[in-house]
């Protein structure tokens, strides 16, 4: 007499292809939840003065250069300090309780201490000014910061990120997505439609020591 049923003898092929695709689930899961993507894309910290981007760049116009003044000769975009902030809140809004803490800083000379948002780690050596003077414009990396009432992470800046516009770059050159008019590089609503001649020969490294210096 059969003891067990026909239909159990299925279940070595049940348990092999549950396991294979609880190992494709677990690789996706790591693959995800431990990449930049879900770790630091959408970080927005709270900043010590709600600074609006929408306000300031999207519907005032202000180009990112009056305030990052290194941008393009720096490896550093510089963060602006208080006195490129009193030139214009000196006049304007002088009365508001959002701005005070810009205020206490001008008027005993310490800095105001902003929330980092873009940071690579230590052993990452990235310069502006190569990227900029190159033809690569801050949306490609920042993303729609005009946009932004409070700017947040919005590429996940990862070492297969870099790489991947690097090789674009190489292959396409002035036919790549990344590059446009160093004329267009703070204008946001740039469209990349029709081919644009690097403003010089570009040949971003592939190699470790192109960036771990």
């Amino acid at each position: 007499m059969q003891i067990f049923p026909r239909s159990l003898n299925k279940l070595p092929l049940v348990v092999a292809g549950g396991a294979g695709f609880g190992l494709v689930a677990v690789v996706f899961l790591i693959w995800y939840y431990f990449s930049p993507w879900f770790t630091q894309v959408g970080y927005a910290p709270k900043q010590p003065v709600p600074y609006s981007h929408r306000l300031h760049v999207g519907e005032l116009g202000l180009d990112c250069r009056y305030c990052h003044v290194n941008v393009e000769r720096a490896p550093l975009a510089m963060v602006p300090p208080t006195e490129t902030c009193m030139n214009c809140h000196q006049l304007v809004k002088t009365d508001s309780q959002e701005l005070q803490p810009i205020r206490d800083s001008w008027q005993t000379g310490k800095p105001m201490e902003w929330a980092r948002i873009h940071k690579l780690p230590d052993y990452v050596y990235f310069d502006h000014s190569v990227h900029v003077t190159g033809g690569v414009g801050c949306a490609s990396c920042h993303g729609r910061i005009d946009q932004m009432e409070r700017v947040r992470m919005e590429k996940p800046l990862s070492m297969g990120w870099c790489l991947e516009c690097h090789r674009d770059v190489k292959e396409k050159q002035g036919d790549s997505a990344f590059i446009r008019p160093v004329s267009e590089m703070t204008n946001m609503a740039f469209v990349h439609t029709d081919h644009v001649d690097p403003p010089r020969k570009l040949n971003p490294p592939e190699n470790c020591a192109g960036c771990h210096r």
